[in-house]
């Protein structure tokens, strides 16, 4: 066991300087606070997912406190990953359970479950693979110019959905890109802690300034702070339970390759970041993920996947300290059981959560661009090119590919043409 996790090691130096490592901690409030920020990071998406799909939200947040943990456990500490509800599920459980998206709650969730269930079961079997043969047939089968445009578009794909959501309404727009502003002037203008907490305080002084405008000056729609006075301070969330049908486990098991698809994409960001080689890691994670997943779905919360708005976290705070994300999963488990912090974080206006977003989904898209640049992949060979180009046009256009009932999806259509192309263009070197 002492070989499962690394030996922990207190952090000495400057983090302008040098990032924090994975087997490094920093003081408990530093960890704590940076925890925090990671959950705030997750949080936003982590509720969409579920809404969007009929689930429950403080649910899906109490189990996206768990299963970090149950990653940190299964990975033995050396990959820094934070899971929440995936967005891939969507498009599946919408045609498996006939569910109106983000009409209300799914009256066909038991259905949804017993899909997600296999799905998780099947991404742990590719793990245990990958743990038996080794990841040279992965890394043949996703290299780098693949795996950066996965991670690409996954940031490019969220985008315009971002902007939508606040297009039209002028005053939201602007405080969309205060919110921005507000960030971008901490990372850049700031040191030290304050410099890693520039998401969590650029939401404050946005979400101070919006409440201003809104409450006092009467811009915009005003907050309405009754609900939080009204929620009580703990409430456990209502569970469900699985129902196997086969047609729903054949339409939505297939996700599990866009969720290694994924995985695989943020363990290379993740590598490209810290410099460690983490590949070795990759079967643990993807047996985690799994698990995490078929855990989940078992209980009645969506499946889970790797949080790319945590790479961005990371990407700007330098902090890859393992540790911190247990610190998140805790802090997590608490909110998902308080249904008075959903009542609070209802509050926060569409379009400070659009600026936060916009910050985050760039982060992500820039952190496909480093893995091109760390990893030298040479853009003047038309295999690269061509295979780059395509996949972030079909990404960020959210090209969408019909099977029978199995819709892909934007990112999974763009995920497979990757790897499809790769494969086919791979047949002229060995000509």
């Amino acid at each position: 066991m002492s070989n499962w996790f690394p030996k922990w090691q207190p952090y000495q130096g400057e983090n302008e300087n040098r990032p924090v490592a994975t087997n490094e901690y920093l003081p408990p409030l530093q960890s704590a606070v940076l925890g925090v920020q990671h959950a705030f990071a997750m949080f936003g998406a982590t509720v969409l997912a579920p809404l969007l799909m009929g689930f429950s939200p403080n649910l899906a947040i109490l189990m996206s406190g768990i299963c970090p943990i149950l990653f940190f456990l299964i990975t033995g500490g050396r990959v820094p990953s934070y899971l929440g509800s995936s967005f891939a599920f969507i498009g599946v459980v919408a045609v498996a359970t006939g569910h109106i998206t983000g009409s209300g709650a799914n009256p066909n969730l038991a259905v949804a479950l017993g899909g997600i269930i296999a799905c998780g079961i099947f991404y742990a079997l590719i793990g245990f693979a990958v743990m038996l043969t080794g990841t040279r047939w992965i890394e043949k089968l996703m290299p780098p110019v693949v795996t950066g445009a996965v991670v690409m578009i996954i940031g490019l794909n969220l985008a315009p959905v971002t902007i939508k959501s606040v297009a039209g309404q002028p005053f939201e727009m602007w405080m969309a890109l205060i919110t921005v502003l507000s960030m971008g002037m901490i990372a850049v203008f700031t040191k030290g802690l304050l410099q890693r907490l520039l998401l969590l305080v650029g939401l404050l002084i946005a979400y101070t300034i919006y409440a201003i405008s809104s409450n006092v000056l009467g811009y915009g729609k005003q907050l309405d702070f009754y609900h939080i006075a009204a929620a009580s301070w703990f409430g456990i969330p209502q569970f469900s339970h699985p129902i196997f049908d086969l047609k729903a486990m054949l339409i939505i098991a297939p996700v599990a390759l866009i969720l290694v698809a994924e995985n695989l994409g943020h363990i290379k960001a993740v590598s490209a970041m810290t410099g460690e080689n983490l590949t070795p890691q990759l079967g643990k994670a993807f047996v985690a993920d799994g698990l995490a997943t078929t855990l989940s779905s078992s209980v009645g919360a969506p499946g889970m996947t790797t949080y790319g708005e945590n790479i961005g976290v990371m990407a700007v705070t330098r902090v890859y300290s393992t540790i911190v994300f247990v610190i998140a999963g805790v802090f997590a488990i608490f909110l998902g059981l308080s249904p008075k912090f959903g009542a609070v974080i209802s509050t926060i206006p569409t379009a400070v959560l659009t600026g936060a977003s916009i910050v985050v989904f760039g982060l992500i898209t820039i952190a496909g661009a480093k893995i091109w640049i760390e990893n030298k992949v040479d853009f003047s060979n038309n295999k690269n090119l061509i295979i780059a180009a395509v996949t972030i046009i079909l990404g960020a256009g959210n090209f969408e590919l019909l099977f029978g009932s199995f819709n892909l999806g934007g990112i999974g259509t763009a995920t497979f043409a990757a790897i499809l192309l790769n494969l086919l263009f791979s047949l002229k070197d060995k000509t």
